[in-house]
């Protein structure tokens, strides 16, 4: 009788969840994959109507044989070896900084930091397209009567502009995330380390990071999940005069355009499941590899 009474309230309790679940995250992917088996066609010689046809796989085929959308990847395999380790490596640098003995006016730092994530991505990206842009930009100005001349739209410069805006709006968000695992390690066990005459550098490098583990590899997984999601600083940035960033820069925006230039949903659809897959895909060797390193500690 207790038995199932607690199993009717974890069913009402659970049953909100499961029920914004499926219509927030089952239904859409259901409805992608049934979008992705189908294509348009016009009936007749192109002067007729458009007809749904059953197309299978092709729209798939189509997606992994187009340069565009895999060259997208690689766009996405820089950004991800530019941006992840120096986020990781910032914002842990700034959490330790703030965790030790010597940072003043800590509450100060923390909202400075944590500010630009305020920001709204889109306003952000302008922001800093503006402050790209030369004539407009007094960055570009201050650089050029330096002597530093340095493109943010060309080819070279597009992948760093937009790790930087990246950098800028989640740096201060995740040093947040590994602050406040710094401020949940016993402060016993420091003091114990600097009682056997370890420096502040050892007690950062070989105490609270190994002891904040969990953290750093939540961090770097949702990381790797939000970096093949870049969608929002490249099209802003793709606005840009001369811009290198095309309108299929990354497979996201190969999705948008396919779906809202090209309307071809089918191949949207298709192209966005293969991220998906993707995504879960690193996000399973993420936590293979982590959870590896954890048994071997």
């Amino acid at each position: 009788m207790k038995r199932a009474r607690t199993t009717r309230a974890a069913a009402v309790l659970l049953g909100p969840f499961f029920v914004l679940f499926t219509l927030a995250m089952v239904l859409p992917i259901g409805y992608a994959v049934w979008l992705s088996l189908f294509t348009e066609k016009q009936s007749g010689l192109g002067f007729g109507g458009t007809e749904t046809v059953f197309s299978g796989l092709d729209n798939y085929t189509a997606a992994l044989g187009d340069r565009a959308f895999r060259e997208g990847f690689g766009v996405l395999l820089g950004y991800c070896l530019f941006y992840i380790p120096l986020l990781l490596a910032g914002a842990l640098a700034l959490a330790l900084l703030l965790d030790s003995t010597l940072a003043r006016a800590r509450r100060f730092f923390q909202l400075a930091l944590f500010l630009p994530h305020a920001v709204p991505g889109i306003i952000a990206a302008l922001i800093w397209v503006y402050l790209y842009t030369p004539q407009l930009s007094p960055v570009v100005d201050a650089m050029e009567s330096g002597g530093i001349g340095f493109d943010f739209f060309s080819p070279g410069g597009a992948l760093p502009s937009v790790v930087n805006i990246a950098l800028w709006e989640w740096l201060g968000y995740n040093m947040v995330i590994f602050y406040a695992a710094l401020q949940a390690i016993d402060r016993s066990v420091l003091e114990a380390a600097t009682v056997d005459g370890a420096g502040a550098w050892r007690i950062a490098i070989g105490i609270k990071v190994p002891l904040i583990r969990a953290s750093v590899v939540m961090v770097a997984l949702f990381t790797v999940i939000g970096s093949l999601q870049l969608f929002t600083e490249p099209l802003i940035l793709n606005k840009g005069t001369g811009s290198a960033v095309t309108s299929t820069w990354t497979p996201n925006m190969y999705a948008y355009t396919a779906a809202f230039e090209r309307n071809d949903y089918g191949l949207a659809a298709a192209a966005s499941l293969l991220l998906a897959l993707t995504a879960a895909l690193l996000s399973f060797v993420v936590t293979r590899l982590t959870g590896r390193k954890g048994k071997k500690a």
